[in-house]
């Protein structure tokens, strides 16, 4: 019982916590500079973590400054706050997050690129707004299982994406994932978003868990150096697989 309250507590929090960020991008964004933003965003997102009962713990070290390309493992609807709140990075995002109520704005606001993910014309236009955004130095974040998994196994890698660096001779730092029980130290499946599970049941099932530990692990950006789209993608594969694991 006190469980479920402590979680209704952090609902209304949360609602609260989404809300504010709301007006802050719609009141204050518009007189921030980018690298004002950029810290908005990353507070934000520290804080919406303390929420809802997760500690952040970061190994490794993320890039400085960019132009890079961040993959990384697909585990939650935790990921994006998680790697916000390591290093700001814009996302690679489906097209369809766009248009959700308030989550749609935020994503928006924190810079994040859309994509059609059944258009080939549109992810070759997501390939030329990449090399544009590398070409200007930015820190840019995708996801290239394409869709969540269950933490187990490291689902495939899509390698269309990772044209843009191999185009712009830009890095790639490759990046693990994973959630701890605070507790036990054994991997927490409570913030998973897989198969048939809904939304609402997996945050709320997160709000409920013992205290939760995200651990991001970032490993040393690389660059193609003579892979292709495919044989990089295996690579990086291996790479992010190794870093989730440690």
């Amino acid at each position: 019982m006190l469980r479920a309250f402590k979680a209704l507590w952090r609902v209304v929090r949360l609602a609260l916590h989404a809300l504010q960020g709301l007006l802050i991008v719609l009141l204050r964004f518009p007189r921030l500079s980018a690298e004002q933003q950029q810290a908005h965003v990353q507070a934000w997102s520290l804080k919406m973590l303390a929420i809802v009962g997760i500690t952040l713990e970061v190994r490794g070290q993320p890039v400085a400054g960019g132009p890079v390309l961040m993959v990384a493992n697909h585990l939650s609807w935790l990921d994006i706050p998680v790697m916000h709140a390591g290093r700001y990075c814009r996302f690679i995002s489906k097209s369809d997050v766009k248009e959700w109520p308030i989550v749609g704005t935020l994503a928006t606001a924190a810079g994040t690129l859309y994509i059609e993910r059944t258009s080939r014309r549109d992810a070759l236009r997501m390939v030329q707004a990449m090399q544009d955004a590398l070409q200007a130095r930015e820190v840019l974040a995708v996801f290239p299982e394409g869709t969540t998994g269950d933490g187990r196994e490291l689902l495939p890698f899509h390698g269309n994406l990772l044209q843009a660096p191999i185009a712009t001779g830009a890095p790639v730092q490759p990046v693990g994932l994973r959630f701890v029980d605070r507790a036990s130290g054994q991997v927490s499946h409570a913030p998973s978003y897989i198969g048939d599970e809904t939304l609402l049941g997996s945050i709320w099932r997160t709000l409920v868990a013992p205290p939760i530990i995200a651990v991001i692990h970032y490993g040393a950006p690389e660059t193609a150096e003579g892979h292709d789209r495919r044989s990089w993608s295996l690579h990086l594969h291996a790479r992010v697989d190794a870093l989730r694991k440690t």
